[in-house]
């Protein structure tokens, strides 16, 4: 960045690219209001079924557009951003762009805030893909797509980790030795920063309380899910670690198991060390108590039906799901002399009724208590608080990471500018 001229956001817009390892998501935003001006998922990126779907509002007659396409081979991301940057030029929103904003998801100890991708910082996070194998390399593959295609905008980084950067020693080491630490980096980082980041702040609105005043526990529930705990504004402790298969159970993850477990697979059993990974993160979790599925949408139709074969074991896998939150949710209580309320986000917890009714009936020693009726309507975009009149609230917030992602790109572009 130079510092020729200040940046001025107001009609402008963040491109945003989450990239994962066989999938591209992007979201063009205006950084101010929120408002997203394109929208879309490339996905089965490295296969013949690759395809690219564009969701964009038309002005013409005020209504959304949405546009799919197969991709031909090589069936790559750069591919689904040639045909991305293609759409931004035909729809005249490329001089709309002042930089690409991308999330990232692992950011170490290096990484607390938003930060201009340069050599230095691409190298550091393909260093970094040591902690996160599965995630980084992915990111990366989008970053240097995203310079090829827009190589004149600013590319910046977005960590998933750094919200969590401000826990304290006593809530990210583990009871290792200390030098693995030191060494070799071993300890707790936590994920889905941006997230819990972006509700505690809708929740400081609705209070209306600055968010350095806040006190909250906040449960961010999909496919993967972790509870982060923020104090004074900042997260002081969460429940995912290293990386994200520690802490409650998920959608394929198992979350905390004994370590002994891993020494009785491979020893009793002959499990090899990838045999072992592939078990804890992909069939595990609630696919693998329930024998079904991965999706709580699944299990709670199966659960209710009686007849369904897998019914039981559908219940059982969502009533150990919501007591694994529910004493995560508890734990962190110890962290606090305060406590403003407890927010539910990410899909499962913005809309599954009964999964935040079971966790909240599990919480009334902390004087939560869920209004069925408010619990109900809570569902599918609608926010609101859960909580009965003599409860803590519980609210119910819709996350936006894309958003947080397009703040924190522009308010470091004017930074840069100053």
């Amino acid at each position: 960045m130079n510092n020729s001229s200040p940046v001025h956001i107001n009609n402008n817009a963040i491109l945003v690219i989450n990239c994962g390892s066989s999938s591209l998501k992007f979201s063009l935003i205006q950084p101010e209001s929120g408002n997203t001006l394109l929208s879309g998922l490339a996905e089965c990126l490295s296969t013949p079924q690759a395809s690219i779907k564009i969701k964009h509002s038309c002005k013409s007659n005020n209504s959304e557009q949405s546009e799919s396409s197969a991709l031909s081979a090589p069936f790559c991301h750069q591919q689904a951003l040639n045909v991305l940057a293609k759409k931004l030029n035909t729809l005249n929103l490329v001089k709309n762009i002042i930089a690409v904003g991308h999330r990232v998801v692992h950011g170490g100890e290096q990484y607390s805030e938003p930060t201009l991708i340069n050599i230095d910082v691409t190298n550091a996070i393909e260093k970094l893909a040591k902690l996160a194998p599965l995630h980084n390399p992915a990111n990366l593959i989008g970053i240097k797509a995203c310079q090829k295609d827009f190589a004149k905008l600013p590319q910046i980084a977005v960590f998933d980790t750094a919200f969590h950067q401000s826990m304290p020693e006593k809530a990210y080491l583990y009871g290792i030795p200390f030098e693995l630490y030191t060494e070799h980096g071993i300890r707790r980082y936590g994920f889905h920063g941006t997230s819990h980041y972006f509700v505690a702040n809708q929740v400081a609105k609705i209070i209306n309380k600055p968010l350095a005043q806040c006190n909250l526990i906040s449960a961010h529930l999909g496919n993967g899910c972790s509870v982060t705990v923020i104090k004074n504004g900042k997260s002081v402790d969460t429940s995912l670690g290293m990386t994200p298969l520690e802490g409650v159970m998920m959608g394929t993850r198992s979350g905390d198991i004994d370590a002994g477990i891993i020494f009785h697979l491979v020893e009793q059993l002959g499990y090899s060390i990838e045999q072992i990974d592939t078990l804890l993160n992909k069939k595990s979790g609630l696919l693998g108590v329930s024998q079904l599925s991965n999706d709580c949408r699944t299990l709670e139709a199966a659960m209710f039906d009686k007849d369904h074969p897998q019914s039981a074991q559908a219940k059982l896998a969502l009533t150990v799901f919501c007591y694994r939150i529910a004493k995560s949710i508890a734990s962190f209580s110890a962290s606090l002399v305060e406590l403003d309320g407890l927010i539910f986000t990410g899909g499962i917890g913005e809309n599954s009724s009964w999964v935040r009714q079971e966790i909240i009936k599990l919480l009334g020693l902390l004087n939560f208590h869920v209004c069925e009726q408010a619990n109900l309507t809570a569902r599918f975009g609608t926010s609101g608080n859960i909580a009965t009149s003599a409860s803590r609230p519980c609210w119910v917030i819709t996350t936006n990471e894309e958003w947080v992602i397009a703040q924190q790109s522009a308010r470091l572009l004017t930074q840069e500018s100053k």
